[in-house]
């Protein structure tokens, strides 16, 4: 389980240096990113490159896992997939704004870019 919480946190602390290549050398050539703050499906690697290189211009971007939302399900001994709630954090034009989001990875251990699939949507609000 803490491996695939490893690829997590690295997303995380890649997001956070604005480290656009350690970002996408998570994400597999056939990578699909289904992202946050577009309603567009990325299914390239120049596609999903674009997105973040928009997403990391944002001043005092950061993201911050909430723990105890963490779901991690073992599909077998290489797959898993990873759910839970993050805190998308950053300033536009002097306001300081959070979007906490919902995601879904689906990680395999095997792979030197584990990341297969991730989706991430805002939360709604609530009736």
């Amino acid at each position: 389980m803490k491996k695939y919480k490893d690829i997590l946190q690295t997303w995380i602390d890649a997001i956070n240096n604005a480290d656009i290549e350690k970002i996408l050398n998570l994400y597999n050539e056939e990578a699909v990113l289904i992202p946050t703050f577009s309603n567009r499906i990325l299914d390239t690697k120049e596609k999903i490159y674009d997105y973040f290189t928009k997403v990391n211009n944002k001043q005092q971007l950061s993201i911050t896992l909430h723990d105890n939302t963490l779901i991690i399900q073992e599909i077998n001994t290489r797959l898993a997939t990873l759910s839970g709630i993050y805190n998308w954090r950053f300033d536009i034009d002097g306001e300081m704004f959070n979007f906490e989001a919902r995601f879904s990875y689906v990680v395999d251990l095997t792979k030197k870019s584990p990341i297969l699939n991730h989706h991430s949507s805002q939360i709604p609000r609530t009736l």
